[in-house]
């Protein structure tokens, strides 16, 4: 640790660490008296010294070189020496210019991808037959060459101008390259790190397709925790075909080694849950170790309802969802909002305010989402009532209509037993879910009380005629008072149309089709999210030195850490570890506090004395239900959901979408330019034909 490069003669580094060794002890040794002392040296026999270190090492670089050209003049003797004579063969001026034209227009591809800016600015189609207008790719390229780029001018000086300079085929194969370029630029982070993590978001619908948007879970070589968004997967309807796309992206494409996957995680609505968990069934299979979990971006209640398989459910989230939109959108509905539920809560000013601020806030979020609902229903209906008798020109026809629309859809039976119904059944899991979401020991002990969570919905099932009656008198009431007809569902009475015997009443219709399964499938999923292997690495968490604390410094991680002893640089020195762990904290210094969550035990200072400590807190930090704790870490999510808000979906782009939300990473030039020369290179020797702008049949690549 000794830093030679400093004015002094000898001094530590900045990051040198104290040993435990006491180098003193020999001046009170009396056998040390008469060892033999170190000779100080003159200036003169110094910079004699230096001088010799000087030559030779002047005399092993000749040495390096001549033996390099031996072998190079022998492989060229071997082989024909034509792939060395090409390497060293300078760049003819013409093929520098080719390389200069195709770096400007990376420049611009980037440029546009950063800024949101569509390639095309609109649909030819619709223009007029003859009239030139054109794109914004041509635009900023002309831009450019009209402010001086002269290796652009030069290549396109003898061009007609109602031409397009680059073809859309090469435009796509340029884009391709840019998203790979910059995708590998986070990928090289995540093969360092070994382990990772990967997560999808909600499917999005981008040009008319379907994607997966996938991030990646992973700890950098500063011990940050981060969450980047990697790109989109093409979504298919069959769950097998889903499954081996999925994985073979992941590993071929993106070259990505699944065997340090720690975890996966999918958040998707009902539609397509059911197709995402034969995924998931599908990579547990090959390899064990990803454990499938919980997304700590997710509320759990929310992750649950959307996931069960009943159409009213996934109707009535989707209306939720746009409710909550429509009043974001408009300040003024949403002040009109605030004064209804004054009115509605003269009574309870808190209750009033409390709601007026869970108003303002993303509520279809939160862990008691249905409970807020069905305390906000009828100040809801009452509003959009209002919007749709206003008779002055107060809302715009899309308030007013969407207004119309959303009354309707919330003042159906429907809808109302369905929430009451959610609130009821999730409310078993709402603090567990919220627990999830806390800090460190409260995620461990959580994962302690799942056992009880369980017991309890079980205990509903098996009474659920009891339990269900009280649901459904709560539903009814609150039908009552929105002046709401108590129905059964239309499609349901039309189905029944013309059989005598049906006499099932709406009770017990919503107890067998809504009631029964909604709490089947809670308990399902939570035995699926929460698998014998996840709990175990949820009680690893006792490594952290805040839990430890709480447990009186009485811990057994080693029990549960078998599950990753692969991962560990010394597994056959993990229990003493773990001992100097415990006792390290155990009889700390009475002004140091406890670490409390992984985040800050990974940055402690003496973090590497213990390698597997350190490697177990990187492999748990990355599991998809630890949030993230720092949040500039966690911006990829926040990007991508930013990017899909203000784009059109019609405008929307994979390539440029990785490109804009990664607006940061480094990108190199010279390697996008040289990874087109390689993959095409028919394409940038002649470029003669072009294709006009007005999209006639005349092609050419540019």
């Amino acid at each position: 640790m000794i830093c030679r490069s400093s004015p002094y003669r000898t001094v530590l580094r900045d990051n040198a660490v104290p040993t435990i060794f006491d180098l003193t002890s020999h001046l009170n040794n009396p056998h040390s008296r008469h060892r033999k002392r170190i000779k100080e040296l003159s200036e003169d026999e110094i910079r004699t010294l230096k001088q010799q270190k000087i030559d030779e090492a002047f005399e092993r670089e000749q040495a390096t070189q001549e033996l390099n050209e031996s072998n190079a003049q022998n492989t060229v003797s071997e082989e024909g020496g034509e792939e060395q004579e090409e390497e060293a063969t300078p760049l003819t001026l013409e093929e520098r210019e080719n390389k200069d034209y195709l770096k400007s227009l990376f420049e611009i591809l980037i440029l546009m991808g950063k800024q949101n800016i569509p390639l095309d600015g609109h649909n030819a189609d619709e223009l007029p037959e003859g009239i030139f207008a054109s794109d914004n790719f041509q635009a900023l390229l002309e831009c450019r060459i009209n402010s001086g780029d002269e290796v652009l001018r030069k290549r396109f000086e003898m061009t007609a101008v109602n031409l397009e300079y680059c073809s859309k085929t090469q435009q796509k194969q340029m884009l391709e390259i840019c998203e790979s370029c910059i995708r590998e630029e986070t990928l090289r982070e995540v093969r360092d790190s070994h382990f990772f993590s990967i997560v999808t978001d909600e499917v999005v619908d981008i040009a008319g397709e379907e994607h997966l948007p996938v991030l990646v879970r992973f700890v950098d070589d500063s011990h940050n925790l981060r969450e980047e968004f990697i790109g989109f997967l093409p979504y298919e309807a069959d769950p097998d075909i889903l499954a081996v796309k999925f994985h073979t992206t992941i590993t071929e494409k993106w070259g990505l080694n699944m065997e340090y996957c720690r975890g996966q995680a999918y958040i998707v609505s009902s539609g397509f849950a059911s197709k995402m968990k034969v995924v998931a069934t599908r990579l547990l299979e090959k390899y064990p170790q990803a454990v499938y979990t919980l997304c700590s971006s997710c509320a759990l209640n929310v992750w649950l309802a959307k996931s069960v398989p009943v159409v009213g459910v996934s109707t009535a989230l989707g209306t939720i969802e746009e409710v909550c939109c429509l009043f974001r959108q408009s300040p003024q509905l949403l002040e009109e909002l605030d004064n209804t539920i004054s009115v509605l809560f003269q009574n309870n000013k808190e209750k009033s305010n409390e709601l007026k601020e869970i108003c303002r806030s993303h509520w279809t979020g939160r862990h008691d989402t249905f409970e807020v609902l069905v305390d906000l229903i009828q100040a809801l209906v009452l509003c959009l009532d209002a919007v749709n008798s206003d008779t002055s020109v107060r809302w715009n026809n899309f308030i007013a209509g969407r207004a119309f629309v959303l009354s309707s859809a919330i003042t159906d039976f429907d809808f109302i037993v369905t929430i009451v119904i959610l609130k009821h059944a999730l409310s078993f899991t709402r603090a567990f879910g919220r627990n999830l979401q806390g800090q460190t020991s409260d995620v461990f002990f959580a994962a302690s009380s799942l056992t009880a969570v369980l017991h309890s919905l079980n205990e509903v099932v098996e009474n659920v005629d009891v339990y269900h009656e009280f649901w459904f008198e709560e539903a009814t009431n609150l039908a009552t008072k929105l002046d709401v007809q108590i129905k059964l569902p239309g499609k349901f009475r039309r189905a029944q149309q013309g059989n005598l015997d049906s006499e099932i009443t709406s009770e017990n219709y919503y107890k067998e089709v809504l009631s029964i399964p909604t709490l089947e499938h809670i308990i399902q999923e939570l035995k699926d999210i929460f698998s014998e292997q996840h709990l175990k690495a949820l009680k690893c968490l006792s490594l952290v030195p805040s839990v430890m604390g709480q447990l009186k410094f009485n811990t057994s991680e080693e029990h549960h850490a078998d599950m990753y002893k692969n991962d560990l640089p010394n597994p056959d020195t993990l229990s003493a570890e773990l001992h100097c762990w415990r006792i390290k904290w155990k009889h700390r210094g009475k002004d140091i506090e406890l670490p409390s969550t992984i985040y800050e035990a990974l940055h402690l200072p003496d973090i590497k004395f213990f390698p597997n400590v350190y490697a177990l807190l990187k492999v748990l930090s990355i599991l998809p239900v630890m949030k993230v704790e720092n949040e500039k870490y966690e911006v990829g999510r926040k990007r991508l959901k930013a990017y899909l808000k203000n784009t059109l979906t019609e405008q929307r782009s994979s390539n440029l979408a990785l490109l804009n939300i990664n607006f940061d990473i480094k990108h190199d030039l010279d390697l996008m330019v040289d990874t087109y020369i390689k993959l095409y290179p028919d394409k940038v020797e002649f470029q003669e034909d072009f294709i006009p702008s007005n999209n006639s049949e005349v092609t050419k690549d540019a």
